[in-house]
């Protein structure tokens, strides 16, 4: 049995598939519940309700975001330790490529996440059935210079952004027919049927999985507390 989960947003995205990719139980949890309250106590009630046990897993699948920088930590901490403690394959996917394979095929998507008030961060995908190709870098920006990335290029914007930030977009110029404001999160789901499994456990890739980094926090950029020993923040960034 596989599982697969996505903590870059406010929501807890869980599912648990058949090895061959069948849905058995999909759930999401959001607002008010925390994902660092909920999250090993739903693993735990997801493999009760089918008399399953950790020890019946056989790969893992985590949400590598951009988003939450806690939650984040929080869903592959938890995936790692699974792992490590049961020796299963982990495997991790961009958040905004899942987002992008609910979008339709045929179209340039612009998938979009919150960043902190007033930025989002923004992957440019084209789906292809049941995977997705990059179409550059993901980033961090601005609103207006998100809403000016995506003028240039043709295609849906789309993701659990678009609610908050739509009436920002029209503003800025984008059409309102280009803004599609689903998926709310990025689905545990899709996330599985764009994972690549290893073959089996192996602790360097393991240890080696970091989650999306496109930022420093706010911690690091805060001027009042010095840096700690250590490499540089944005040693953790993710580079393409």
């Amino acid at each position: 049995m596989l599982l697969a989960l996505d903590t870059s947003t406010l929501t807890l995205s869980l599912a648990l598939l058949e090895p061959g990719g069948a849905v058995i139980e999909q759930l999401a949890v959001g607002p008010p519940r925390r994902t660092s309250e909920v999250l090993p106590g739903e693993i735990e009630a997801l493999l009760k309700r089918h008399r399953l046990s950790p020890k019946s897993l056989t790969g893992l699948i985590a949400g590598l975001g951009p988003g939450s920088f806690t939650g984040l930590r929080i869903g592959l901490a938890t995936l790692k330790g699974l792992a490590f403690a049961l020796k299963l394959p982990l495997a991790g996917v961009s958040s905004l490529a899942a987002i992008a394979l609910e979008g339709p095929e045929g179209v340039e998507l612009s998938c979009a996440a919150v960043v902190k008030k007033g930025e989002l961060y923004l992957g440019r995908y084209r789906r292809a059935g049941q995977t997705v190709v990059a179409l550059g870098p993901e980033q961090a920006l601005a609103v207006p210079a998100f809403a000016a990335e995506v003028l240039r290029h043709p295609g849906l914007v789309l993701g659990p952004a678009i609610a908050e930030y739509a009436a920002q977009l029209e503003a800025l110029g984008v059409p309102p027919q280009r803004l599609q404001p689903t998926p709310l999160f990025p689905s545990a789901v899709c996330l599985a049927r764009l994972a690549k499994l290893p073959d089996a456990f192996e602790p360097a890739v393991m240890f080696a999985l970091e989650p999306h980094y496109l930022r420093s926090s706010g911690a690091e950029d805060n001027p009042k507390f010095p840096p700690l020993p250590g490499p540089a923040p944005n040693s953790r960034l993710k580079e393409d």
